[in-house]
């Protein structure tokens, strides 16, 4: 069953690049007395996720931050490896934390999960959208198509803000 607004997101571990290499990033320490911006994406380097999801968050970035947020994630189903790469080539800089969610254990447990075997991505996450306060969930855009960028953007989510 898929989360919903009003629902604690469950706890979790995510990787990262760090200075000194790979570090795991726990939800409470990504969520916890935050106001965060978390979306997700189907795959980096994917067309849409890399030429039009993530650019509008780094696009706006600062706008997002001035209306109160304090963190603007980005998880993915690609391993760490895949993710420092991504990070590295888009430009993100702090802006937003690219984080890697492997092996899908959190995209399950929030219901987002999807099986993309046609175009042999395997199971991979629904491209979605959400808000949260201190771990709850307090609004939540999910595409129905994972090729496109309709409701799960920056500026329709800065625009509820």
């Amino acid at each position: 069953m898929a989360i919903a607004i009003g629902d604690k997101l469950p706890a979790a571990t995510f990787k990262k690049f760090g200075a000194d290499g790979m570090v795991d990033i726990g939800s409470d320490d990504l969520f916890t007395g935050k106001k965060v911006v978390l979306f997700a994406v189907p795959g980096a380097f994917t067309p849409t996720c890399h030429e039009q999801h993530l650019p509008g968050f780094v696009r706006h970035a600062a706008d997002l931050k001035a209306k109160g947020v304090d963190e603007i994630v980005c998880v993915a189903v690609n391993d760490p490896f895949v993710l420092k790469a991504w990070e590295e080539q888009s430009g993100v800089g702090d802006a937003i934390k690219l984080l890697s969610d492997g092996n899908a254990d959190f995209t399950r447990a929030v219901g987002m999960d999807v099986a993309l075997t046609g175009p042999f991505l395997g199971t991979r996450s629904k491209r979605y959208a959400m808000l949260v306060e201190d771990g709850v969930v307090k609004d939540l855009m999910v595409e129905d198509n994972p090729g496109a960028v309709s409701v799960s953007g920056a500026e329709e989510l800065l625009a509820k803000l």
